[in-house]
C-alpha cells in the first residue's frame, strides 16, 4: 500500500465531500477504508469505522483494541480511538459525528458496512441523512495513479506467467477434476507473487457456458473447451485474466465461436481511448458476437474496474456513459456461451492512457490445443 499518497487522497475526498454536501464519511469494510488509510479492517462483527468529516478535524479510526496492533498510523490523515470489549462502536462513532458535523448531517456510509451496524447508527443518529459513501468514493478510486498503475501492472504480469504455463500445457487437464486444477492455479498464482487468491474459476466442457462456474468434481475429458479465469491481488492490487483451452481439436462451430469472442476482444481494446463513453466500449465487442449471430448468447457486461476491488467502477456495460479518462483501468471479457455444449471467454486488464490503450496482460490470445 502506497501510504505516502494518503494526505492526498484525504485532501481530495473531503472536496469531493464539500462538492456533493457530505459532511461526514463512515468507512467500515470494503476498498474505501484501505484505499483512504491503508488498514485492511477484518470482516468481523466487531465495528471498525473511519470516520472523515468534511471540514477541519483529522479523520478518526474506530477499532477494536485487539485489532488496533494491526494498524500502522498515519498521523496526518487519522488518529486512532481503540475501543473495549464493554464499549459500544456505535455510540463511539454516534459522539464523533456530533462533535465533527452539523445537528442534521448528511452521512456516507460504506458500501459494504454491515447492515446491523447501519441500523444501529441510524437509531443513534435519527436526524442525519443517509447515502452511499461511493458516491464521493469511487470516482476519485477509479482513476488510479502511477504507483497504483504500476502495482496492477505487476499483478497482471503475474498472473501472465500462470496464464502462460496453462497455455504451454503445463497444467496438465485431461483426467483431472476441475477443482484439482483450480487448486493448482491457485497455488501458481501464490508462487509468482500473489499475497492472496480470490478466484480460480475452472469451466470444461458443459460447465464451459457458465461464467462464473464454482469448479468441482468432474473430470476434464478429451476434446473440450476449458475456461480457467483466475485472479488475486499483489501488493494490495488486484489481477483478472481468462483464458480459453481446448483439450483437442475444437468442432468447426466451436473454433468459430472462439475466433469471434477474439475478434470481439480486440475491437473492445481497440475502442478504449480518453473521452469515449464506457458503453461504446461494450458496443464495440458486443457488436462483433452480434453480427456473427451469436448476440443472445453474450450474457454478460464487457467488463468492469478494478484495483483494491476487483470488480469497482468503471464498468463497460452498454447502460454506462461514463467517459473514460487516462488512469481508467479495467477488463475486457467478452464471451458465448451455449447452454450445455461449451462456453469461450478472453479476458486482458487494460488501462486507458492518453495515448489509448495500455494491456496489462500479454499471455496469448491464439486458439489454443493442449494435453492432446
Amino acid at each position: 500500500m502506497n501510504r505516502a499518497a494518503l494526505p492526498s487522497r484525504l485532501a481530495r475526498v473531503r472536496e469531493a465531500m464539500r462538492a456533493a454536501d457530505v459532511d461526514a464519511l463512515l468507512l467500515s469494510l470494503g476498498a474505501d477504508l484501505p484505499w483512504l488509510s491503508g488498514y485492511v479492517a477484518m470482516p468481523l462483527e466487531r465495528l471498525t469505522m473511519l470516520v472523515v468529516p468534511a471540514y477541519g478535524e483529522r479523520a478518526v479510526l474506530v477499532v477494536p483494541t485487539l485489532e488496533a496492533p494491526r494498524v500502522v498510523p498515519v498521523p496526518d490523515v487519522f488518529e486512532v480511538k481503540p475501543w473495549g470489549e464493554t464499549e459500544d462502536p456505535v455510540e463511539i462513532v454516534s459522539g464523533l459525528v456530533g462533535k465533527l458535523a452539523p445537528s442534521a448531517p448528511v452521512l456516507g456510509i460504506s458500501d459494504r458496512a454491515w447492515s446491523s451496524a447501519l441500523l444501529k447508527l441510524q437509531a443513534s443518529l435519527p436526524q442525519a441523512d443517509w447515502v452511499a459513501a461511493s458516491g464521493v468514493t469511487a470516482p476519485l478510486r477509479a482513476v488510479k495513479d502511477a504507483w497504483e498503475l504500476e502495482a496492477l501492472a505487476r499483478a497482471s504480469a503475474a498472473a501472465d506467467r500462470v496464464a502462460a504455463a496453462l497455455i504451454a500445457g503445463e497444467v496438465k487437464l485431461i483426467g483431472r477434476t476441475e477443482q484439482d486444477v483450480s487448486a493448482e492455479l491457485a497455488r501458481r498464482l501464490h508462487a509468482e507473487g500473489h499475497e492472496r487468491v480470490e478466484f480460480a474459476i475452472v469451466g470444461s466442457g458443459p460447465n464451459s457456458a457458465s461464467p462464473h462456474h464454482e469448479p468441482g468434481a468432474r473430470k476434464i475429458g478429451p476434446g473440450e473447451a476449458v475456461v480457467c479465469d483466475f485472479g488475486g491481488s499483489v501488493d494490495g492490487y488486484c489481477s483478472d485474466i481468462t483464458r480459453t483451452v481446448f483439450t483437442g481439436p475444437p468442432p468447426r462451430r466451436l473454433e468459430r465461436i472462439y475466433t469471434v469472442v477474439a475478434e470481439a476482444q480486440a475491437a473492445g481494446v481497440r475502442a478504449v481511448r480518453p473521452g469515449v463513453p464506457c458503453s461504446d466500449v461494450d458496443a464495440a465487442a458486443r457488436d462483433v458476437i452480434t453480427d456473427a449471430g451469436f448476440g443472445e448468447h453474450f450474457i454478460h457486461r464487457t467488463g468492469h474496474g478494478i484495483g483494491i476491488e476487483g470488480h469497482e467502477d468503471p464498468y463497460i456495460v452498454s447502460n454506462n456513459s461514463l467517459p473514460l479518462s487516462p488512469g481508467h483501468v479495467f477488463s475486457v471479457e467478452p464471451g458465448v456461451y451455449v447452454p450445455g455444449h461449451y462456453g469461450v471467454r478472453i479476458e486482458d486488464i487494460v488501462a486507458a492512457t492518453e495515448d489509448g490503450p495500455s494491456v496489462l496482460n500479454q499471455a496469448s490470445r491464439a486458439l489454443t490445443v493442449v494435453d492432446v
